[in-house]
């Protein structure tokens, strides 16, 4: 799968240079420095409530890619995680957030037609793909707040 990611999004890990992907159209990438001032991480849950509810949404009982950078990585079923199959305890059963937490983090339909890439030294997150945005954009706007580029390219304020 890591093959495939590199040739279709000609990903280019650097802590330095952004983005590390050339980002699809349709893309919004948001900062995710608005999560910053937040101590009691609720905008961090919302945000994962959000992304993970708009991919369990798509793919149904289908599976989805979950992308850990240097890492494991997985493949979730997303209707099959719930209550009484909390891992952590008290925790979604999700291997990953999709706020990239040292490493990039990547949500992948499994046909890599909508997803989101998370990059932990731009603080950004990316979301792609007609259906995963008409999904999420709006309340992944109304937590991150400000968008640095719309397919790939940046947003003037």
């Amino acid at each position: 799968m890591w093959d495939a990611f590199y040739a279709m999004f000609d990903f280019r890990p650097s802590m330095h240079r952004f983005p590390a992907i050339v980002e699809p159209t349709p893309s919004v990438t948001w900062s995710l420095t608005h999560l910053d001032d937040d101590p009691t991480e609720a905008g961090l849950d919302r945000l994962t409530e959000v992304v993970q509810g708009g991919f369990a949404s798509l793919v149904g009982e289908g599976s989805l890619l979950c992308l850990d950078w240097q890492h494991l990585c997985y493949r979730v079923w997303p209707s099959l995680i719930g209550p009484e199959n909390l891992d952590p305890p008290g925790r979604p059963g999700w291997p990953l957030s999709p706020y990239p937490d040292g490493d990039y983090h990547i949500y992948l339909a499994e046909d890599l037609r909508f997803g989101c890439f998370g990059h932990p030294w731009e603080s950004s997150l990316c979301v792609f793909g007609s259906e995963l945005l008409d999904t999420v954009a709006a309340d992944v706007h109304s937590v991150l707040r400000h968008v640095i580029r719309r397919d790939g390219r940046p947003v003037t304020a």
